[in-house]
């Protein structure tokens, strides 16, 4: 099962190829829910800084449906 950054990085992957299949930037993202500004910003940084770039690192740990929740 794939973690919550593996999935973000996996679906960002997804238009990457979607879009250089497709060789239609407009339609890739139309398909994919997607912003061409986010499929830009997420070719820069695979560009600057490979695959590692496109993990959110502002995104906290999500919390488990089944965890207790604290009282105060």
């Amino acid at each position: 099962m794939l973690n919550g950054n593996e999935r973000i990085v996996k679906h960002k992957i997804g238009l990457l190829n979607l879009a250089e299949e497709l060789s239609n930037v407009s339609r890739a993202c139309k398909i994919m829910g997607l912003s061409r500004d986010s499929f830009y910003r997420y070719r820069t940084a695979v560009g600057n800084g490979d695959i590692e770039a496109l993990i959110d690192k502002s995104r906290r740990e999500p919390i488990s449906k089944n965890a207790l929740k604290r009282r105060h």
